[in-house]
Order: C-alpha cells, then structure tokens, then sequence
C-alpha cells in the first residue's frame, strides 16, 4: 500500500496504549514547596495567627478614643472676693494703720494659693492676716483681715472711687494677678479710714 498519511496502529494495538506507555516526568520541586507540604498546617495555623494579630491591632489602633480631659479653669475663674466689714486694728499696728476684712471663697477647680495682697496707691503699704502665700480648697471660704498703712498721705485718695485689691492667685492651670473691685460700702469705709489716719498729718 502506498500513500502519506499517518501511521496505523499495528494489529492488536492502539494508538491509546502508545500514550499510556510513555513515563510521566515531573518537574522538580522547590525546598518551599516541599516544605510547605511536609508543615501544611503548621503553616496554615501560623498565617491565620499572623492575620488574627494585625487585625487586632488595626482595631485596637482605630478604636475610638476617650474625649481628652479639660484642663482646671483658671483661678481667677473660680475665686471670688468680696467686703466684709471694719475690723479693729491689730495690735503692734503702725499709727495711721487701719484694718478691713475680706472674705476669699473658691468656687471650684483644684485648690488656689494667694501668694500675694496688695493695691494700687503709692502712700498704702498692705499686710494680710493670714500672711501670704495660703492655700485654700474648692467649696471653701477664708476669711482675710487687710491691715493698711498710710505712708504717705499725699499719695492716697481721699475719695477713693473704685477702689481694689490686686491679688496674686496660683492653682495648677496658672499664676495671675487679679483685681477685684470691692463694691460701693468698701470704697465709702476706705476713704473713711484714709481721712482719718490722716486728718492731723501735714504731709
């Protein structure tokens, strides 16, 4: 028989058994790979611990985060002082020294130190009782005894308007230098007091 064309299987034979006769060669494999199957679940465990641990702290890291705590308010917010009344003089006073009485009272907040009593005239020294620097605690009133001086009575009003005491005051927000204005009765009895620790003085 002559002619192209493929060839036929021999008899007895076919072409199927020719295929599943040749040897299957298969390619190498990686040290990973081998690993990978000898350690499968190991594997498997260790990147689902890996994976649990990073959402974690995805979530820990976005979680939502408490409102920041406000600072104390200032002490000049939270501290108040207003007149009492005539007090008398302490005794040991200089002459020309006369004594009114104040009342600190501290509203809230942590506590506020008065570290210092003073005023605005060049002719009044001033001293207070208790003696700065005290302390005094939220929700609490402390009465103050200001002791003036008159050193030189052509420095001081005789009529004094709108008299005030600056007062130094501290707590752990600040340091400030308040001045309270004391009312209308306060300013009536400190000039009162100046004309009379004056009124035989030449100066």
């Amino acid at each position: 028989m002559s002619g192209v064309g493929p060839v036929e299987p021999g008899e007895g034979t076919h072409a199927w058994d020719a295929l599943e006769a040749l040897p299957v060669v298969r390619r190498p494999r990686g040290r990973v790979v081998e690993w990978y199957g000898r350690h499968r679940r190991a594997a498997l465990g260790s990147l689902a611990c890996a994976v649990l641990v990073a959402g974690g702290g995805y979530l820990y890291a976005t979680r939502p985060q408490p409102p920041a705590a406000l600072p104390p308010p200032y002490p000049s917010q939270v501290t108040d002082v207003h007149y009492l009344s005539w007090e008398p003089t302490p005794e040991g006073a200089p002459r020309r020294s006369f004594s009114l009485g104040v009342e600190l009272t501290v509203l809230a907040g942590p506590p506020v130190t008065v570290t210092r009593i003073s005023q605005p005239y060049a002719g009044l020294s001033v001293k207070s009782t208790p003696m700065a620097p005290f302390r005094t605690t939220a929700g609490s009133s402390r009465k103050i005894i200001v002791t003036m001086h008159v050193t030189q009575c052509r420095k001081v009003p005789w009529n004094a308007g709108l008299p005030f005491l600056d007062v130094t005051l501290r707590n752990t927000r600040a340091i400030e230098v308040h001045s309270f204005i004391l009312g209308q009765r306060y300013a009536q009895q400190l000039s009162e007091s100046l004309q009379v620790a004056c009124s035989n003085n030449s100066e």
